[in-house]
């Protein structure tokens, strides 16, 4: 693994908000290895999604920069592909010709006909959506739909792969499911991947560190997080795992004593009910029986 695949190095933005400068994001410092899988995490609003788009090329930080593979990030590229929670397909193409878009856009000049439509088939194989290649989106799962999002952002072959809450709007088991598909093909494929989630268990899941932001304004990273659990990774042995679990508790404690914020009693119920708690064992989500699963946020 190279230390500093991806360097983002003294990163801060600020915003004009009427007039008034707004101070989004302030020395934002990380080296990711190539083929790490690194989360961010953090209260709603801590600036997660300006870092992972100023990564994308589709913000421009106010000072520092970011370096990938030797050369500095000022645009969106193909080497850079993103999911986001929505989707985002286009809705009158079917699941084959969704991610037939994205390949003939990168490699219409390098492939011929014959190569693209393999390289499109072996792309839904690697999210079992190969049987639904004739359909619309609108004839298929929330879950399905991110599978051939992810798909289409395989396909381009991308250095790396920026994943903005992916499974953020999935019911549990959905969620679960695309975890353990998506664990299975960076494990295969060794791709970079930069992923933001709300989710706790989910971060410790999948992680080779987990980076813990503070809260705005100003935000920057508060710690990082090392994940040494190893892979493959099984989500029911995890469940009663007592590294598992410490390392659930080093996050709750982050977010919710060192970074706590002000929460409205309904927030603190629907935590409450997610199982989040600053002590004592993991347990399983309620809603999914499935092991690691449930929300921190």
């Amino acid at each position: 693994m190279t230390d500093r695949y991806l360097d983002i190095s003294g990163v801060g933005i600020e915003f004009d908000t009427g007039g008034q400068k707004f101070r989004a994001l302030q020395n934002i410092n990380l080296k990711i290895g190539k083929g790490e899988f690194v989360t961010l995490i953090g209260h709603s609003g801590c600036g997660k999604s300006t870092v992972l788009n100023i990564v994308a090329g589709l913000l421009q930080a106010s000072e520092g920069g970011v370096i990938l593979e030797g050369r500095e990030v000022q645009d969106p590229g193909p080497e850079r592909a993103v999911v986001f929670q929505n989707h985002a397909l286009m809705p009158w193409l079917t699941v084959w010709d969704n991610v037939a878009l994205a390949v003939n856009q990168v490699f219409r000049k390098t492939m011929n006909r014959h190569q693209r439509r393999e390289w499109i088939e072996h792309n839904l194989r690697l999210v079992n959506m190969e049987q639904a290649r004739n359909k619309l989106p609108a004839e298929i799962s929330g879950g399905m739909k991110q599978r051939v999002g992810i798909a289409r952002c395989l396909a381009m072959q991308p250095k790396v792969l920026l994943m903005d809450e992916p499974f953020g709007a999935l019911d549990a088991l959905t969620r679960a499911q695309l975890q353990d598909s998506l664990m299975r093909i960076q494990a295969e494929l060794g791709n970079t991947v930069v992923m933001i989630t709300h989710d706790v268990d989910e971060a410790v899941l999948l992680s080779d560190r987990i980076v813990m932001m503070s809260n705005g304004p100003a935000a920057t990273i508060g710690e990082i997080l090392k994940v040494p659990l190893a892979r493959p990774r099984d989500r029911l042995a995890l469940a009663e795992d007592p590294d598992f679990v410490h390392l659930r508790q080093q996050v709750l404690e982050f977010l919710y004593a060192k970074q706590a914020v002000a929460v409205d009693p309904a927030a603190s119920a629907e935590r409450a009910a997610a199982g989040i708690r600053l002590a004592g064992p993991a347990r399983e989500n309620p809603r999914d029986g499935v092991g690691p699963g449930s929300e921190a946020a």
